[in-house]
């Protein structure tokens, strides 16, 4: 998988650049919004758009939703070549997601560097964050192939339904972080995943699917395998802030501490409250609640989640989710090859190290 995410990353990239175009003029701009009513400045739209948006897609990411996206098309018997612009959907929209995450959870890095809103301001950051909410859509538009006028309007039904329960889960995730007590279920949390995160897994599988003309039986499973393995996704991400805090993992692209820091109630988080003695767990919501950590606390934190066994216990929901999102594989009548791919991809979500 690491292999097939290398190989795609270039196409993806240049695929982006024809939606979101490095360099803005005139004719980008006529060709892709239209005319001017008076007149367009391409050098404040380079400024305030273009430069934070690719200074974020050029430090790096996985491409992992343009990817599966690709792999559906070609399990469903199509060439992944001619829905390039598609798989770009997703991809814009997931770091657009990172962009306003990052303002709203006052984070310090982003990928290795500081985050958008500390180098161009939160302005800037929130204007081009939520412009990667909706210049993506605009492919269904533009693109090469023209859908027919019923699939693209069951795109667009399908991309606002799923856009909207993002922010479900963004309110919750939001609302949890500015409570003091750790009072949330494990269930509550996985939903607040599945809305979040699953949710953009979903838009990869749903309209993979849709633009290939499946039947609904086969977008129900494509949709549950990619939600499956977003929610296993979002839980390794929790697992290895706290691995690379305790230097057992590769470069996260984080601060040390980031999840602590930022008061998240993770799953490790509500299994540790659940498990450790009394005093433990008191000391964790503390800390979780603190406005400032020092290293000492957030070692401490980290000492008390190692010690429940909330890291194995974490690692090991995420591995049942991986095999979950298997099972949906295993119920579709695809290419057998593009079948393993998909099973390959649940594993790398759960083993990956950075």
């Amino acid at each position: 998988m690491q292999e097939t995410l290398a190989e795609w990353r270039p196409a993806i990239d240049e695929a982006i650049a024809g939606v979101l175009a490095r360099e803005i003029d005139d004719a980008y701009l006529e060709s892709y919004f239209g005319e001017p009513t008076y007149e367009y400045d391409p050098e404040g739209i380079q400024r305030a758009l273009a430069d934070p948006i690719w200074e974020l897609l050029d430090r790096g990411g996985k491409r992992w939703r343009a990817v599966l996206f690709l792999v559906f098309v070609e399990a469903f018997g199509e060439d992944p070549e001619d829905y390039l612009p598609y798989a770009t959907i997703p991809e814009i929209l997931h770091n657009g997601t990172i962009i306003v995450d990052d303002v709203e959870d006052e984070a310090e890095t982003r990928r290795g560097e500081p985050a958008l809103h500390h180098r161009y301001g939160r302005d800037v950051a929130l204007n081009a964050g939520n412009a990667m909410y909706f210049i993506p859509l605009k492919i269904l538009t533009h693109n090469p192939g023209e859908l027919p006028p019923e699939r693209r309007l069951a795109a667009y039904e399908m991309l606002m339904h799923e856009l909207n329960r993002t922010h479900l889960g963004q309110g919750m995730d939001i609302h949890w972080h500015n409570e003091r007590d750790v009072r949330i279920s494990r269930e509550q949390y996985l939903e607040m995943c599945a809305c979040k995160t699953g949710c953009l897994g979903r838009i990869v599988a749903r309209l993979a699917a849709i633009v290939t003309d499946q039947p609904a039986e086969v977008e129900r499973h494509v949709a549950a395998y990619a939600e499956t393995i977003a929610v296993a996704f979002q839980i390794g991400d929790d697992v290895l802030d706290v691995e690379h805090s305790l230097g057992r993992a590769g470069d996260f692209g984080k601060a040390f501490g980031n999840d602590i820091r930022e008061g998240k109630k993770t799953l490790l988080v509500l299994h540790a409250t659940e498990k450790s003695d009394p005093a433990d767990a008191d000391r964790l919501t503390d800390i979780i609640a603190a406005d400032e950590n020092t290293d000492a606390e957030i070692h401490e934190a980290l000492e008390i989640l190692e010690a429940a066994g909330s890291i194995e216990f974490a690692k090991e929901r995420a591995r049942s989710l991986s095999d979950e999102a298997i099972a949906h594989v295993d119920a579709l009548d695809i290419d057998p090859d593009a079948a393993e791919q998909l099973r390959s991809f649940a594993r790398f979500v759960v083993e990956r190290d950075a």
